[in-house]
């Protein structure tokens, strides 16, 4: 009986002993900076929120990737994808010289706002002429004249409306900074 117990003891601690002596694995370990990616547009860029874009930028300012170094001018590819409350740049590769890394890195949210090319002060006189006419066109069909108070209401629900209903856009202007992340 107490021959038993030894050995149960015995095929204990071998294993523990065997795992003592195995070798240590190492890991090298790359932290990367974030890359300052420039737009290269000399217009600025509408993007709809409900469209993925492709868009090359450029690397701002010199940094480290994985380990390597990323000079400012390097080309990165990727996108501008949709996100909820406006679009993200999702960078998927960087380009230097003949070299191409793959990189999975992406922008803060760009928020969207109301389309500035549908709400700027032309666009609201635009929208108001149209409601003005339309003011005066009801008012001399219902009444079957046209009075200064249909034109002003036109004018005034067409500019309201116009302004409403401008679509939502990701502005980014020429030259604009994003910050990309490694993921």
């Amino acid at each position: 009986m107490n021959v038993s117990h030894l050995a149960a003891l015995t095929l204990a601690v071998i294993p523990i002993g065997a795992l003592v002596q195995a070798p240590v694995a190492q890991a090298q370990l790359f932290v990367s900076s974030p890359i300052q990616a420039v737009t290269p547009n000399s217009e600025t860029l509408y993007l709809n929120t409900n469209a993925t874009v492709e868009q090359t930028l450029q690397v701002g300012a010199a940094t480290n990737l994985n380990g390597r170094s990323i000079p400012a001018g390097a080309i990165v590819r990727g996108r501008f994808e949709p996100a909820e409350g406006g679009v993200r740049y999702v960078a998927t590769a960087v380009e230097v010289g003949n070299q191409v890394y793959s990189v999975n890195a992406a922008s803060e949210l760009l928020r969207d706002i109301k389309d500035p090319r549908e709400t700027s002060t032309g666009a609201i006189l635009t929208d108001a002429g149209i409601g003005a006419a339309g003011g005066a066109a009801v008012g001399g069909i219902l009444t079957g004249r046209v009075s200064v108070g249909s034109i002003l209401g036109g004018a005034a629900a067409g500019a309201v409306i116009g302004n409403t209903t401008a679509q939502r856009v990701v502005v980014v202007e020429p030259n604009q900074t994003l910050t990309l992340k490694t993921q």
